[in-house]
């Protein structure tokens, strides 16, 4: 049973999808899973996790996603927008808590033009972190010119790869658009990020075998995987919440493809399970995102029901997540968790 995983640590090109769907199902291989997944991590990465402060600026969307509780048509979000001043003074304090990563993240909002996001990166990038923006699909020109201006990472994930989900999950889009979005952000040289759910209604182990092979096709320096959680006020509210362990697979599994990729313990898994980032760490995860989202904004961020820590003190995550990553013996890096040196970059496979 072994051999599978030890052909994907050794040979991941020859890896077929009926392979990774196999492992996915096939729940005797878990101990093993993850026992592989913690050991390819410490190889590549040692016991560092990075750290990167998320800002989630605006709750305005033009998209309507049917798993999404921000989607344009719900009218039931208290909607609101950071001013650009706003935003850095909380940079400054991401920084005041030797945190070298800034997240920028929001819906789909074209309110901030292509000016204003530069004015954030260059104001922000003056405190000497890494930035990393996560605003949706944007024109070409624009990720050029943030890039340009300084903007490190660029973090979309695709959520699902299998086509037809993702269609029936994401209305006027298309996964081959989103894939585009992808490809030019690594061309560009971003560190890319993509990621997806697990749990969507009508998701099933092949698709979820499609998501690895992607991301690893994509060679994507970031992948974000956490579970489907539904909202109260979408149409897939009646739906399942995300399998925990499935989660874990998935994430282990994206490790050993992607030894030395960032793959964060999500938020999404701290609110399934009381353990979930912890567990995450130790199937493969590696950084965390601690969330500084300043109140009341960070009250009306409802991407799903029920997110942990947004009714506590808004500075608080900070310690939180690091006594996380301590309580199961891992390490808080003071570095800027950069995946590879500029020069170490290789082109996606797709």
């Amino acid at each position: 049973m072994y051999g599978v995983l030890e052909k994907i640590v050794r040979h991941p090109e020859r890896v077929t999808l009926e392979e990774v769907a196999w492992v996915m199902s096939n729940d005797e291989l878990n101990e093993e899973l993850f026992a592989l997944a913690d050991e390819i991590r410490q190889k590549y990465l040692g016991k560092q996790v990075y750290l990167r402060g998320i800002i989630e600026f605006s709750n305005y969307c033009r998209n309507d996603c049917l798993y999404c509780g921000i989607r344009a048509s719900n009218k039931n979000v208290k909607r609101y927008r950071m001013s650009v001043d706003e935003i850095v003074e909380r940079a400054k304090l991401i920084v005041e808590m030797g945190i070298k990563t800034v997240v920028l993240q929001s819906g789909e909002d074209p309110y901030y033009t292509t000016e204003m996001v530069g004015e954030m990166i260059l104001r922000i990038k003056r405190l000497n972190v890494a930035i990393t923006l996560s605003i949706g699909e944007r024109d070409f020109e624009e990720y050029e010119y943030w890039k340009n201006l300084g903007a490190d990472r660029y973090l979309m994930r695709h959520e699902t790869a299998d086509e037809e989900l993702y269609k029936k999950l994401h209305p006027n889009d298309s996964f081959q658009i989103r894939k585009s979005h992808l490809i030019k952000l690594k061309q560009l040289g971003y560190e890319t990020g993509a990621g997806s759910m697990v749990g969507l209604p009508g998701q099933n182990d092949v698709a979820l075998a499609k998501d690895v092979l992607f991301v690893y096709e994509l060679d994507a320096d970031m992948v974000g995987i956490g579970p489907f959680i539904p909202h109260p006020d979408t149409p897939l509210r009646d739906s399942k919440v995300g399998d925990l362990t499935k989660v874990l697979k998935l994430i282990a599994l994206t490790r050993l493809f992607l030894p030395d990729a960032n793959i964060p313990a999500t938020t999404a898994l701290g609110t399934i399970h009381p353990f979930g980032r912890q567990l995450a760490l130790k199937c493969g995860a590696n950084v965390i995102m601690p969330n500084f989202t300043p109140s009341p904004y960070r009250s009306h961020y409802t991407l799903y029901p029920n997110k942990i820590c947004i009714f506590e003190k808004d500075t608080a995550c900070g310690e939180c997540t690091k006594n996380i990553v301590r309580s199961v013996g891992y390490e808080v890096s003071e570095d800027f968790g950069y995946r590879r040196k500029d020069h170490e970059r290789s082109p996606c496979r797709v």
